[in-house]
This record gives structure tokens, sequence and C-alpha cells, in this order.
């Protein structure tokens, strides 16, 4: 099984890629792949700009690594209770290439933050448009409070009870 793993957070610290790439890794004998949204270069979107440029090269990549994905491990940063600009702006270009941007691969989404919340706006919103980008979705889970849960410097997860939940949702992968 190949996973496409990403933090959807253009941070060179994301603490959600670091959470998309822990997870990702749950799945035995899985193939991660690990983005980064930096990695694929677009303008900021604008229907003028797409008249002139066409389609961005950087969407156009993003979309073929979803393509040759098994499985999907997005974790979602949350700007002011929304997607972060960087991703939202990939995510446009992209959806204007093809709408179903996720590619109906089975997919985990994921959000976290330093406090309570747990990126949980985000990630609702996330979940709650999956179906018209071809999302399929198969777990959420919100990880409140990142710092007291995950050890950065090993990049693991040192709560049992978020470990479990992980687990649990990557098992959702295969079904």
């Amino acid at each position: 099984m190949k996973i496409i793993a990403f933090g959807a957070s253009n941070s060179s610290t994301s603490i959600n890629k670091a959470l998309a790439t822990y997870t990702a890794n749950l799945v035995e004998g899985a193939e991660v792949k690990v983005l980064d949204i930096n990695d694929f270069k677009v303008p900021m979107f604008s229907e003028d700009l797409e008249k002139e440029i066409g389609k961005s090269e950087g969407a156009q990549a993003f979309l073929r690594e979803i393509g040759e994905a098994d499985a999907l491990v997005i974790s979602f940063a949350e700007h002011n209770g929304h997607y972060t600009a960087a991703y939202k702006n990939l995510f446009d270009w992209a959806s204007r290439i093809e709408r179903a941007v996720y590619q109906d691969k089975p997919a985990v989404y994921l959000g976290t933050s330093p406090g309570p919340s747990g990126a949980q706006s985000v990630l609702a919103a996330a979940q709650g448009s999956a179906s018209f980008f071809g999302g399929n979705v198969k777990a959420t889970v919100s990880v409140p409070n990142f710092y007291d849960v995950f050890n950065v410097e090993e990049g693991v997860v040192s709560n049992d009870a978020v470990n479990a939940e992980l687990k649990q949702a990557v098992t959702a992968l295969m079904l």
C-alpha cells in the first residue's frame, strides 16, 4: 500500500506534517511518501491568471502525487478556524483541473493544534466538503494540545490514548 501523507500547512516546522507522517507510518508494510506543500509552486489563484497561464504545473504535480497513492493521510492546520492560505490556494488550483482532487482515495483526516481545540473547526470543514472533491474519508481524529502528546525530538506520539485512536483510524484505510 502506498500512502501519501502531508500537513496542509506551509510551515517548515509544521506540527500537522509531523502528525500526518507519524500516523501514516503506523500502517505496517506501507510505503509512505510525505509531501511538503511548499514543493508545489502555485501563484495566488484568480480567474484572470488562470486564463493567462492555464493549468498550474504545481497543481498538476500535486494531483499526480495523489493519483499514485492507494490512500491519503492529511492533517489540516487551522488558521483562524479555516484552512491555511497556502493549502487553500494549492487546493483551489488543483480543483480547477480536477474537481475530485482527492480522487476517491481512502483517507484519514487529522487536525492538531498547540491548544485545546485540536483544529476541530477546519477538520469539520474538510470532512463536510470532502464528498464534493472526491474525498473518501474513512476516519477523522482531532489531536488537541499537540506538545503535550507528541515527542517532537523523537517524532512519536507519547500519549497511549491518542496512539490508540490514531491506530484505529489507519486500520480503516484497509477496509
